[in-house]
């Protein structure tokens, strides 16, 4: 290998997934890493609102390249939104969930 190829870029995997959402899920696998909170991580790191950030998520995580690419982060992000969702629906319903 020459030096212009140590310097070329490296191709994007072609899974499916932008590189922004390859950057998502690599935040979310290690973002308890970064200093201070995950809202201000996100603001440095994204440029976005959290809001913006986990619309962005929550779509990104039913996608069926993200979970090819990442099955355990996948499967880990969809128990826990829907640990959510059911807790949301018992306050809801004024159940006290389990």
């Amino acid at each position: 290998m020459d030096a212009a190829e140590a310097l070329a870029p490296a191709e994007e995997p072609d899974d499916g997934l932008t590189s922004r959402e390859r950057e998502i899920l690599a935040f979310e696998r290690q973002w308890w890493k970064y200093a201070g909170a995950k809202e201000q991580a996100i603001r440095e790191l994204f440029d976005m609102s959290g809001t913006r950030y986990y619309q962005l998520l929550n779509a990104l995580i039913d996608k069926q390249e993200a979970l090819a690419a990442d099955p355990m982060l996948i499967k880990r992000l969809r128990r826990l939104r829907a640990g959510r969702q059911r807790a949301r629906s018992a306050r809801r319903l004024g159940i006290e969930p389990r």
